[in-house]
């Protein structure tokens, strides 16, 4: 079969991905020269920990899975098993890391809870002040500023590839879809990968989709001058991600709420050390849109202070920011939003921010759905 696939991020990569290695012709469509949206303005984080219970957590083992075996054949994609430390410096904090650690799924999710000694066992460069951490074996990281070239690479080799960026979809057919050079692109499947970007064609087409659009703020440092051997998070990751709900966590959120500036920000902070040696630190929230146009800086300022408190040293110069959005399905049952917009066409957008952590299982199920 000949698919199409409209967007150049990692889910829509990953849907190319699984098209070609299930035997198919693909023909990839990007409407700027690089993908620039969510996918290349995230932490790289395979996050498994975290992840809800049920459908979620599934996908996001299944997704890590198929990380793990993408990496071994596309090296370009940076990935590697680190795993994550999510440090504990209240006794509140320590109480919700314990409870989930003796859960259930605490096996499926790689959970350990560790003293002090043995986190800097772990990760010697967390020399700061803390009662432990919750360590999760499962967690990973990519590279993604570099992800989707690598991977677009590894597709083109097969023949079976073709990558056409700068074109803008401008008309869907039943044969297939009309860029804005009015060049035709005929398929027997489409499939729509449009990310935060659900205006134009996408509202003509499929109207008011059940997904909005978060805007998050992050930066990179320079480099650290030694190496972090694992993701890290601050325990305020406990109120972000829905793993950690139960008891414990009522009673940290009532007795001990966030700092002005990471509640003012629905803030947490996640510390992951790219290629390069520097550190990726975010993040904030924004749910109301109109978002703001301009990045903040009181975000930056706590975000390095509690980074240093873990590193127990001053975090290294912050030498790019930015800001992103990504787009989220409204319904929490639901992964992703995937729904046929045309006889041969099929709208998959809404991750959230599970996408880099779940787009290969995403894609996966995709292929199965249409029977690819």
């Amino acid at each position: 079969m000949r698919i199409l696939i409209v967007g150049g991020g990692v889910l829509g990569t990953m849907h190319a991905w699984q098209a070609v290695e299930r035997g198919h012709d693909v023909v990839q469509l990007e409407r700027e020269p690089e993908a620039r949206g969510a996918s290349v303005r995230n932490f790289g984080l395979v996050w498994v920990g975290g992840r809800a219970s049920g459908l979620e957590l599934a996908t996001a083992l299944r997704a890590r899975e198929l990380w793990a075996g993408i990496g071994e054949r596309v090296p370009g994609i940076g990935f590697r098993a680190n795993g994550s430390l999510t440090v504990l410096k209240t006794d509140a904090e320590y109480a919700v890391a314990r409870e989930v650690a003796a859960g259930g799924e605490a096996s499926d999710r790689g959970y350990k809870l560790l003293d002090p000694t043995e986190v800097r066992e772990l990760n010697p460069a967390l020399r700061g002040d803390f009662l432990g951490a919750l360590w999760c074996d499962r967690d990973a990281a990519v590279e993604p500023r570099v992800t989707q070239p690598a991977l677009r690479a590894a597709m083109a080799a097969s023949g079976r590839y073709e990558w056409l960026p700068g074109r803008e979809v401008r008309e869907l057919t039943d044969r297939g879809v009309v860029d804005d050079r009015r060049e035709r692109h005929d398929a027997d499947v489409v499939v729509l990968c449009t990310g935060a970007w659900l205006g134009g064609l996408v509202k003509e087409i499929a109207g008011e989709v059940p997904v909005r659009r978060v805007r998050l703020q992050m930066a990179q440092t320079e480099p650290l001058g030694e190496r972090l051997t694992t993701s890290v998070a601050d325990a305020d990751s406990f109120r972000y991600y829905p793993a950690y709900r139960g008891a414990s966590l009522d009673a940290l959120k009532e007795g001990q709420p966030q700092a002005p500036v990471a509640a003012g920000n629905a803030m947490q902070l996640l510390l992951v050390q790219r290629a390069d040696g520097g550190l990726t630190i975010g993040d904030t929230h924004e749910y109301d849109e109109p978002f703001s146009f301009d990045v903040t800086e009181d975000p930056y300022d706590h975000l390095s202070e509690v980074a240093g408190s873990l590193l127990g040293r001053p975090l290294p110069r912050i030498a790019r920011r930015w800001a992103g959005v990504y787009a989220q399905a409204t319904d929490p049952s639901a992964i992703v939003h995937r729904a046929q917009v045309a006889g041969n066409a099929w709208l998959v957008t809404g991750p959230g921010g599970r996408g880099m952590t779940c787009s290969p299982a995403i894609a996966e199920d995709t292929a199965k759905e249409l029977g690819l």
